[in-house]
């Protein structure tokens, strides 16, 4: 499985952080310790994911999130958190 999560960030200037991974127990261990440099220090809290049988589909889903707008948009927004 492949898991293309979501975390909201404290004390940070972006919101939101998106990732992909086969293993979330393992990443979110990781984030919440500050073993990533990208949420190191930022509080960071999984607010949703989703889960993938195929590494193809959940890379592409990362990636449209991080680099189209509306589909940014469309989540959060389905998630109430914009």
């Amino acid at each position: 499985m492949y898991y293309v999560y979501v975390l909201k960030l404290k004390n940070s200037k972006k919101n939101f952080y998106f990732g992909c991974t086969s293993d979330l127990k393992r990443r979110m261990t990781e984030h919440k310790n500050g073993n990533t440099l990208s949420t190191k220090g930022k509080n960071p809290e999984l607010v949703y994911y989703e889960a993938f049988s195929n590494k193809n589909l959940a890379y592409k889903r990362e990636w449209s999130l991080k680099h189209s707008g509306s589909v940014y948009v469309a989540l959060l927004k389905r998630l109430g958190l914009k």
